[in-house]
This record gives C-alpha cells, structure tokens and sequence, in this order.
C-alpha cells in the first residue's frame, strides 16, 4: 500500500469516526452554545492536542503499554471515568440556581477563555484510553511497509487532526448561529442537564466497560 492510498483509506475510517457524535460533539456545542467563541476553540485546539499527541505515542510505540500492561490501562481509564464524571456533575451543579446572562457564573465562563477550553478538551482526549488503544489496533494498519514508522504515523494522525478541525468548524458555526435561542434560560437550563447527563454517562461507560 502506497502513502497516498493510506492517507485517503485513513481519511475515510477517521472520518466516519469524526462525524459520529460522541464526547467532543458534545463539549464543543456546550462551550460554543453557552460560553465564548474563544472557549469553544479553546476546547476544539485541545481535544487535537489530544489526538496529535496519542498518535505521536502511537507512532513511537508507547501507547503499545497500554495494551500490554492491564495496571496502566486500569489507573488511566479509572482516572479518565472519574474526571469525566466531576466534569459532567459540575454541568449539571452549574444550572441548579439559574442566573441571569450576564451574572456572575456567566461572566466566570467567559473570563475562562482559550486557556480553559483547551485544558478542558485536552484532558477529556488524554485520559480516555480507548483513544489509545484505537490508535494502537487501527494506524499501525494503515502504515505502508518500509514507510518511516513515526513519521508515517504522524502524517497519518494530521489527516485525523484536520477533519476534527473542519468539522469542529461546522458545530461552533452552528451553535454561534442558533446562540440567541440557546442562550435563553431555559434553553440553559436543558443544555445543561442533557450534556451534564451525558458526560456522566459517558464516565460511567468507562468506568464499568472492560
């Protein structure tokens, strides 16, 4: 298999992958229906951090621990269950009292900015260990023989990168769009509680999955 025909097979599996929606549509619709654009892509910047990073691991052949050692798996996903959980009662916490838009719970969502998307994005990516172990069973596939393994691979893991991007693009684009009617209170208050219910959902996913 040829690097071009790699790359375009690669774009198909992550791209289908990427439309799917998940975790990251559901952070990235929050933040860009309820905080700042800067947040948003904030958020968008790390959870690609996140993905560039575990292909780059990949690729080197560290993520391959993961698979091979059942306590580091463990300690990861139980770390990555247990943020996601925090994460998703904090959502569900912040809409318990409504406030206004411009009070001070919205203003403290604001403040965050880019800085704090990203945090919140790149951390959502790295300690979910299924990202991992994706990339550990599925690029070494698309890596063609006698190609530079790591170089290869990162090249491979940019083509995920860019359609995590393009799409992002799409759901911040979207959400700006219907921002005023998201923004209403009660409006708030559902968004809130749906993505709160999910993350939570998705913490405990990983936490009693195997």
């Amino acid at each position: 298999m040829e690097m071009t025909t790699a790359l375009w097979s690669f774009a198909l599996v992550v791209g289908l992958l990427t439309l799917t929606p998940g975790l990251d549509t559901a952070l990235i619709l929050r933040t860009s229906a309820l905080g700042d654009r800067r947040q948003a892509w904030g958020v968008v910047l790390g959870i690609q951090t996140g993905t560039l990073l575990w292909g780059a691991l990949t690729s080197a052949g560290v993520t391959a621990l993961l698979t091979a050692s059942r306590l580091g798996y463990e300690v990861l996903r139980w770390a990555g269950a247990a943020y996601l959980v925090w994460m998703g009662v904090g959502m569900l916490r912040s809409r318990a009292h409504a406030e206004p838009e411009d009070g001070p719970a919205a203003a403290g969502a604001r403040a965050g900015g880019l800085a704090s998307g990203w945090r919140r994005g790149a951390l959502t990516n790295l300690l979910n260990p299924k990202v991992g172990v994706f990339y550990v069973a599925v690029l070494p596939q698309f890596i063609p023989a006698g190609a530079p393994h790591f170089a290869a691979g990162v090249a491979l893991t940019c083509v995920h990168v860019v359609e995590g991007l393009l799409w992002s693009t799409v759901l911040v684009g979207f959400a700006q769009a219907l921002r005023g009617w998201l923004r209403r209170p009660a409006t708030r208050r559902a968004m809130d509680r749906v993505t709160g219910l999910a993350v939570v959902g998705f913490g405990v996913k990983l936490a009693v999955s195997d």
